[in-house]
């Protein structure tokens, strides 16, 4: 391994901890702060982060003794102590704010199952994690060990995922699936890869941010063996990476876990060009390539983490074209309501006619593509896969020719008015020929 330039801390008040327990994962999560006479040791708290944690119904606090030593003691505004260090502020309710903005149990066939997309499915395999993040998404559960998933959900998951062949992709999340006992982890992993069309496993964690230590040669070993396995982690800022980070992300790179990162896009954190320049380049560095960026979600306690969407893709922005095309993540708003992720960027396409674009790129030269005039789509390769289950195609579908157009829900009723089938109304008039479902035309042969 390349050793890498990246501190390694340890605060004063764990001075005296022997190395032997310092190390030892289980002991990080023995010994988490989440009192207000903890912090005090460390660092001393502000009126605002006394009253949260004195409040009742706070979001969970637990903070590593390994993470919390990244925190700078004497600044208030430490990026990484806004994140994990809950302040009065959380209470204060905000427009549009909800309990689930993602509409997760909407879209849940069964308990901890979340299946929003035609291919993949999130399983939500714990409610726990090494820290918790003052963002999170999934606060409504996550923290809560009377919300953690039974053994009798998980073989309903099990059994869901085996008799929906179109997933071909699962991803662990929670709460955080590498908090798990390496026994429970492994026999998740084991029951997915016994189902035969699930192609690949994902993981999506904060443990090796949170708690390196964790990824031991034991766990790696215990990853390994159900390839392909691909692994996100979740870093804001580059305070957080350290020597114990970079060689967790090492060992898991050697295992052969593509690695990627999830950072979310943070008010006073991260919402900086030259901030997220300098993540990225971190993150490469370990081998972590920056896969998305979040707009912060609308959930209950986040509202002073929310920025503009115009500054998100204002870093977009500052990143294509400043630097390699593989540090630059995909800005994505996750869609209020149950959408799905958005991708969200600044336009490089100015203008276009029928054989020419017009492109910008991010020093503002402009250019032309003159684009092929003999190109024959009716002459394009031909898909040998099956297309997606009816009803998720959207707007791929129109593309294909599936449909001619996307209807609001009782769009049909509202335009109706109220009228009657009369004479004039023939469903044949609006059906251009070439679309039209199987049933109509097996009926036209037949009447042929």
């Amino acid at each position: 391994m390349v050793k890498q330039p990246f501190p390694s801390k340890r605060a004063p008040a764990f001075a005296d901890v022997p190395d032997e327990k310092w190390n030892n994962w289980r002991w990080q999560l023995s010994n988490r702060i989440n009192t207000p006479e903890e912090f005090e040791k460390v660092f001393p708290l502000t009126d605002s982060e006394r009253k949260a944690l004195s409040a009742a119904h706070l979001f969970r606090v637990d903070i590593t003794p390994y993470f919390i030593s990244l925190i700078d003691p004497d600044d208030p505004n430490d990026p990484i102590r806004k994140q994990v260090v809950p302040t009065e502020i959380e209470m204060t309710p905000f427009t549009a704010m909800m309990e689930d903005s993602l509409a997760e149990d909407r879209h849940s066939p069964v308990p901890g199952l979340v299946h929003r997309y035609p291919d993949r499915v999130l399983m939500l395999v714990t409610t726990q994690c090494a820290s918790y993040c003052r963002y999170c998404t999934r606060s409504r559960i996550v923290g809560d060990p009377l919300a953690t998933f039974s053994r009798s959900e998980f073989e309903m998951q099990i059994e869901y995922i085996k008799r929906t062949p179109q997933i071909r992709d699962v991803l662990l999340s929670g709460g955080d699936p590498l908090v798990l006992a390496p026994k429970i982890l492994e026999e998740i992993l084991g029951r997915l890869r016994e189902i035969p069309h699930i192609e690949i496993l994902r993981i999506g964690s904060r443990v090796p941010v949170f708690l390196p230590m964790r990824i031991t040669d034991e766990l790696t070993d215990i990853l390994q063996k159900y390839h392909p396995m691909w692994l996100n982690i979740h870093v804001n800022h580059s305070n957080e990476i350290t020597a114990e980070l970079a060689e967790a992300c090492d060992r898991l790179s050697r295992a052969g876990i593509p690695l990627g990162n999830q950072a979310v896009l943070l008010a006073g954190i991260n919402d900086n060009v030259h901030v997220q320049r300098q993540l990225v380049h971190d993150l490469v560095r370990m081998r972590v390539r920056p896969y998305y960026l979040y707009q912060c979600d609308l959930v209950e306690g986040a509202g002073h983490f929310r920025t503009p969407v115009a500054k998100g893709i204002e870093i977009i922005e500052g990143l294509r074209g400043h630097t390699s095309g593989y540090a630059v993540p995909v800005f994505i708003v996750d869609a209020p309501g149950g959408g799905g992720k958005i991708p969200v960027g600044p336009n490089y396409l100015l203008s276009m006619s029928d054989h020419k674009i017009i492109l910008r790129n991010f020093e503002g030269f402009i250019t032309t593509y003159e684009e092929p005039v003999d190109y024959k789509p009716e002459n394009a390769a031909q898909p040998t896969l099956k297309r997606p289950e009816p009803g998720q195609s959207g707007i791929s579908g129109l593309l294909d020719g599936e449909h001619l157009f996307i209807k609001p829900e009782k769009f049909d009723t509202v335009h109706d008015r109220g009228g009657f089938q009369h004479r004039l109304k023939d469903d044949s008039k609006w059906t251009p020929l070439g679309i039209g479902s199987g049933d109509e035309e097996e009926k036209d042969s037949d009447q042929e």
